[in-house]
């Protein structure tokens, strides 16, 4: 699907870089979407930067059972791509 996510790294903070199916790539402050009691302990970096691909979700997950929607993060890519820090 176009949504999965095929590479992503660590940058800074919140925020990570992701590589879509489709082709589409860039930064994703993920700060706003870490509300709730999954994503309690990945406001420890620490913690937030265990991040790894599932390879059956095709997307971020972290070692508590909490993930990201590969969705979510293909839009978030592509909605930058219009603003000046779009990479």
């Amino acid at each position: 699907m176009e949504y999965d996510v095929l590479e992503a790294r660590y940058l800074h903070d919140y925020t990570v870089w992701v590589r879509c199916r489709d082709g589409s790539a860039g930064e994703v402050d993920l700060r706003p979407v870490l509300h709730g009691p999954i994503f309690e302990p990945l406001h420890d970096l620490a913690y937030f930067r265990q991040f790894t691909l599932d390879p059956v979700g095709c997307t971020l997950a972290w070692p508590n059972g909490a993930d990201i929607a590969p969705e979510y993060l293909h839009d978030a890519v592509r909605s930058d791509k219009g603003s000046p820090a779009g990479a």
